[in-house]
């Protein structure tokens, strides 16, 4: 891996993600969010160019027209397989997908927790300041399960770790000057 390969990761989630916006009032574009997600992991892992790459590219299976093929032909095994080890099953009923999750996580690999802390974190954070259409009970469920993921990971990366508790704190503050 190279910067040219974080550089072509950024290009090929930008078109990837094309016309899609995040949830909230903002409409931002949905690629800020892999960015976000990518910036948080090169904050604390600069030379770590696969998890950064793969940061760029983890929603890219799950909510656009990328295979997980596409993906190792343009970055190689090791970054697919660790896209779809964050990759959730949408097949499944999104309650069962959130279970998954909690199941799964545990049992990943350290990159794929690094990942999913950043990916949690960048969520939590756009909770905070771009909030999605979302009452406060539903903003709370979505804190709380955040935390029923990531709990069972603590002891891995203090960084990546404070980022959250930072993230979750914001989040829940937010909605409490919302309610």
């Amino acid at each position: 891996m190279t910067t040219e390969a974080v550089l072509l990761a950024a290009r090929f989630a930008a078109r990837a993600h094309h016309g899609q916006t995040r949830k909230g009032a903002d409409g931002l574009p949905y690629v800020d969010h892999v960015l976000e997600v990518a910036a948080r992991l090169a904050a604390v892992h600069p030379d770590d160019e696969l998890l950064i790459v793969a940061g760029l590219l983890h929603d890219t299976v799950e909510d656009c027209d990328v295979t997980r093929e596409d993906i190792a032909a343009a970055f190689g095994e090791e970054v697919a397989a660790l896209v779809m080890e964050v990759t959730d099953d949408t097949s499944l009923p999104r309650a069962e997908r959130k279970a998954a999750q909690e199941r799964h996580v545990p049992h990943a690999s350290d990159r794929a927790k690094r990942l999913k802390l950043a990916d949690k974190a960048a969520n939590l954070s756009a909770i905070a300041r771009t909030p999605p259409d979302w009452d406060a009970a539903r903003m709370t469920e979505y804190v709380d399960w955040a935390c029923r993921v990531l709990d069972p990971v603590r002891g891995l990366d203090a960084q990546l770790e404070g980022a959250f508790d930072a993230a979750v704190a914001e989040a829940r503050a937010a909605i409490a000057a919302r309610s």
